[in-house]
């Protein structure tokens, strides 16, 4: 299976690009990652959705569209998702009903400061999926105090571990069945 990592961080020392990190190096064997980016990715603008839409654009279609799951990790910003993570969303939404994430497995993960683990911006994640046609598994995991947890690209509490591993396990099995 090919497994696409999207972070909702474009920081280079992000915690979710890290548990993202961890997370490639917790797939089942014989599953491949790669993350895709969003940095150049421009503010979603109808006039320019055409059939030859903005090059980051395509590149970012064509990625998720090969891909065989998702796995989402994002910070929490005031209750939600990122900007540039909702307007990547907003981008690979397209064409509605017809987009590369129709039907697509989605993992969310989220690694904050916070004792909260994100939950409002994970849920948030789970609704704008909902919308767009993602196939968003029903759990996400939350990594509360993540500097602390989420170290050298290696998720250090046990329980949390497991949690990402169960989760990856869930998302290649719903790809291998055509979720």
């Amino acid at each position: 299976m090919k497994v696409l990592l999207i972070s909702g961080s474009l920081r280079q020392a992000s915690l979710n690009k890290a548990l993202l990190r961890a997370a490639a190096k917790l797939l089942p064997a014989g599953n491949e990652s790669a993350f895709a980016r969003l940095d150049d990715v421009p503010p979603y603008n109808e006039d320019l959705d055409t059939d030859t839409p903005p090059a980051a654009v395509q590149r970012l279609r064509d990625v998720i569209d090969q891909a065989d799951a998702v796995v989402i990790a994002t910070p929490e910003y005031n209750g939600a998702v990122t900007g540039v993570l909702k307007n990547a969303l907003d981008w690979a939404s397209r064409p509605h009903g017809a987009s590369a994430l129709s039907n697509k497995p989605v993992a969310i993960m989220a690694a904050v400061p916070s004792p909260n683990a994100a939950l409002w911006a994970r849920e948030n994640l789970q609704r704008i999926c909902a919308v767009i046609g993602a196939a968003a598994l029903p759990q996400t995991v939350g990594i509360p105090a993540a500097p602390t947890v989420v170290v050298d690209d290696e998720i250090r509490d046990p329980e949390l571990r497991a949690e990402v591993v169960e989760l990856l396990d869930r998302l290649i099995l719903a790809a291998a069945n055509g979720y």
